[in-house]
């Protein structure tokens, strides 16, 4: 057996044994299946032994897994806690709260965050906040490694082991070319509709995604991709397609946009915070979630 493990391999291990699924585990850790199945097996090759039984009923631990997936577990903590620990001693203090944010986050909750962090003094202590803006790859990775204390993002997938906290939700709207039909447009009306796409990293095509398969809703996605929120935008209104985004993210109030509505009710998309249950900052940030999804 090689002297060293794969801490990658080891984190794909424990996702699947906590979701069960291999598929889920992926969605959970922001990889492709592939990608996950092949670590996995290279773990497993490593180790001697099988670790998952995989079969159409789903995924179980294996005789060999049950006893080494709560060894793979402590380990992770371990390695985690190293990571947090170090990360927190080269800090300028714990009076720093580094956060970090998907582009997808309505920009009035950022700053509804600063000003409950640095001037409403909703924490005890004083505290400084530093942020980040990144894709939700970059977002998970950070904040498992202990290089975040807490992340705002679309909730759109599964992070186990970690605190979740949804603190905010605003309508979602359909972007179309400029009719005289301002009216809201119900959720069945986007079947066989051809939508048009962002690359998956801010969470908006994985929210569009989960949306229509929920609804068994039959869309036709746009051969191309956008760049961001504009494009879809200026797409929409060529006539390209139709865009799917939060209100917020419309660059004008002139905008041509319908809500979106289901039985009656705007479709809205949700927004988590998400921390370590077991990093030093803990306590605060469970107060900073509380304090932010008091406000929505």
């Amino acid at each position: 057996m090689a002297a060293r493990l794969s801490t990658e391999g080891l984190r794909y291990a424990r996702a699947v044994a906590e979701t069960g699924s291999f598929s889920a585990a992926a969605r959970a850790q922001a990889v492709s299946q592939p990608a996950l199945s092949n670590s996995i097996a290279k773990l497993e090759e490593r180790l001697g032994e099988r670790l998952f039984e995989r079969s159409t009923r789903g995924v179980t631990p294996t005789p060999f897994g049950e006893q080494i997936l709560p060894l793979v577990d402590k380990a992770l903590i371990s390695v985690d806690a190293i990571s947090a620990e170090a990360a927190r001693w080269t800090a300028s203090g714990d009076e720093v709260i580094r956060m970090g944010v998907s582009p997808l986050i309505d920009s009035r909750l950022v700053a509804a965050t600063y000003d409950a962090v640095c001037c409403l003094s909703a924490l005890p202590g004083p505290r400084r906040l530093v942020l980040r803006e990144a894709n939700m790859t970059e977002l998970r990775d950070a904040l498992l490694v202990g290089d975040l204390d807490l992340i705002l993002i679309p909730s759109v997938g599964p992070l186990p082991r970690y605190e979740h906290r949804i603190i905010a939700s605003e309508p979602m709207v359909v972007v179309e070319p400029r009719t005289a039909d301002t009216a809201p447009m119900n959720l069945d009306d986007l079947h066989g509709k051809q939508l048009i796409l962002m690359p998956d990293t801010c969470g908006l095509t994985t929210f569009t995604h989960e949306l229509t398969r929920t609804h068994d809703l039959k869309v036709r996605p746009y051969a191309g991709e956008a760049s961001s929120y504009r494009v879809l935008e200026e797409w929409a209104n060529m006539g390209l397609g139709s865009a799917l985004v939060p209100r917020s993210k419309l660059s004008s109030a002139d905008t041509h946009h319908r809500p979106l509505c289901l039985d009656g009710q705007e479709v809205a998309i949700f927004y988590e915070a998400v921390w370590d249950p077991n990093s030093p900052l803990a306590s605060d940030m469970e107060i900073l979630a509380s304090r932010l999804a008091a406000r929505s």
